[in-house]
């Protein structure tokens, strides 16, 4: 009796290691507001935490959700939040992005370039055991690119992109099977989407039209449509 005991408990932690899940949050940088004064269109990224503060909030929803325990890894591109510090908000930025990763007990990974993001997610775990569950981006984007420093180093401009004719870099077997993927970035539900689902096999939520930031106190943080703007898979 305590041997078939012993084989169900084995049995047991083997599925539990086989059925792990990671939940993955990704911000991109703001801009500057150097760049903005003289722009007709709404202005952008007044305050530097735009993309954190959201991300911050989804991580408390997940954890609300799967408990504290759920392992969350959030990647962030740091040098706009160096840049941001030293030529605009002249506090540490990095330490108050620091701060919650203390605070809520999550993994934080930088990055630097789009490579290392796109490592993480294919090797950043052992992702034969270790599956994606949940993968949200909140950064600047257009219909084909996220843009990770767009107007960060140059004026309405990015040296720093995602763009949809590099998805094949991504590997297929790295996502559960129900993985909820988001973009919430504006116009990635245009284009993005659709390639992101033929490279990856998975549905990526994205926006038609713009998505907007601004007076996220108002709505939880949560980002929103703008007006006319939709969800699509």
């Amino acid at each position: 009796m305590k041997k078939i005991l012993l084989a169900i408990c084995l049995l047991s932690v083997a599925v539990q290691a086989q059925d792990m899940r990671e939940y993955i949050i990704v911000s991109g940088g703001p801009s500057l507001v150097e760049w903005e004064p003289d722009k007709t269109a709404p202005r952008r990224d007044f305050w530097w935490g735009n993309f954190i503060r959201a991300a911050r909030v989804r991580i408390q929803q997940i954890q609300k959700e799967r408990g504290e325990d759920v392992a969350i890894t959030w990647l962030v591109y740091r040098p706009a939040y160096l840049r941001r510090a030293e030529r605009q908000d002249k506090v540490d930025l990095i330490s108050n992005i620091t701060s919650v990763r203390d605070k809520y007990g999550i993994n934080l990974v930088w990055f630097e370039n789009t490579q290392q993001l796109v490592n993480y997610l294919n090797a950043g775990q052992p992702r034969n055991r270790i599956k994606i569950a949940n993968l949200e981006i909140y950064s600047h984007s257009n219909k084909v690119a996220f843009m990770f420093d767009y107007s960060n180093e140059i004026d309405t401009a990015s040296k720093v992109w995602w763009h949809e004719n590099d998805l094949h870099q991504i590997r297929r077997d790295i996502f559960t099977r129900d993985a909820f993927i988001k973009s919430w970035g504006c116009h990635s539900g245009e284009s993005f989407s659709k390639k992101w689902r033929a490279a990856t096999g998975k549905p990526m939520i994205g926006a038609i039209g713009k998505t907007n930031y601004a007076d996220g106190h108002l709505r939880n943080w949560v980002p929103a449509l703008s007006p006319g703007g939709r969800w699509v898979r």
